[in-house]
């Protein structure tokens, strides 16, 4: 008998993870801050909690999909919380990216309690997350990932077990240095290509499968060109794992000096209210100083 999925936080990433899960064939029981963000999986089979502890009291296996370290500990520790409800046996698997330090003491609190815990966040954006095609980067014991898989299989295609708990967490940030990196990378290209002169679509056709193509610049420069700002990954969220990054790069002493000028970048656009678009959007920020931006091509 499979094991009962419980899923809470259906947001950009959440809600595809989630259902994903209910086509693999899990019984899956949502919580949600928003109740309304439950409706269009209830519809397809899931069965809405009253709260984190209700979803945990039904569940084998918790799947938590939040946005920061304070909204986990929120909904694992609070009242009402995972933890009131789970029983002895149970798993919590937090496919949040927060704290490493945040998540060594939450897994410490539930092993208290008999319940497992594994830090697994995720990467891939929206588009991943809907497909089922995630990396997840697991943190925790080996026998507990072990009986994830399946459920980590239901969401995902990349999953490695990176070590202990807050290890998971750590690749994370890893991950978010290089994606912004590579976001700025990017950005600073199709500056440096819209000031060429150059035909935009022709240069990303002419770059985008050789060495200097990435996850990003194959996903995301289109919608630059094209001016399309809806989120994979917003401003906002990106921030939050940068303030992670820059505090744990703090307390080890590693320089992070593209890193830092980056969050730095991304203020400016968070200060301009647009802290809701793509993390892509960071190209505004190169605009702001250019005083020209990337034009859409004319067609037709």
């Amino acid at each position: 008998m499979s094991e009962r999925i419980g899923f809470i936080g259906l947001g950009i990433m959440g809600r595809g993870m989630a259902a994903n899960l209910l086509k693999a064939g899990f019984s899956v029981t949502l919580w949600n801050r928003t109740a309304a963000r439950m409706d269009e999986l209830v519809a397809q089979g899931a069965h809405a909690g009253a709260s984190p502890a209700d979803v945990a009291a039904r569940s084998d296996i918790i799947v938590i999909c939040v946005s920061d370290t304070p909204d986990v500990q929120a909904v694992v520790l609070g009242e009402n919380g995972v933890i009131a409800g789970a029983r002895p046996g149970a798993l919590v698997i937090d496919c949040s990216t927060i704290s490493p330090q945040a998540t060594r003491a939450m897994a410490v609190s539930l092993a208290e309690r008999e319940v497992a815990m594994l830090d697994a966040p995720i990467s891939g954006g929206s588009e991943g997350a809907a497909k089922g095609t995630l990396s997840i980067m697991v943190g925790g014991d080996a026998e507990q990932f072990a009986r994830a898989l399946p459920v980590f299989t239901a969401m995902g295609k990349t999953i490695t077990h990176v070590g202990g708990h807050g290890a998971g967490q750590t690749v994370k940030l890893v991950n978010q240095v290089l994606v912004v990196g590579n976001c700025l990378a990017m950005c600073e290209a199709l500056m440096f290509a819209q000031a060429g002169g150059v035909d935009l679509e022709k240069t990303y056709a002419a770059i985008s499968q050789g060495a200097a193509g990435s996850w990003m610049f194959t996903n995301r420069a289109p919608q630059i060109i094209q001016r399309d700002w809806r989120p994979g990954f917003t401003i906002d969220l990106q921030q939050k794992d940068l303030r992670l990054v820059l505090e744990a790069a703090d307390a080890s002493g590693v320089p992070v000096p593209g890193a830092s000028l980056i969050f730095q970048l991304y203020r400016t656009l968070q200060a301009q209210g647009l802290g809701s678009e793509g993390n892509h959007a960071l190209v505004k920020a190169l605009e702001h100083l250019a005083g020209f931006s990337i034009e859409p091509p004319a067609h037709g």
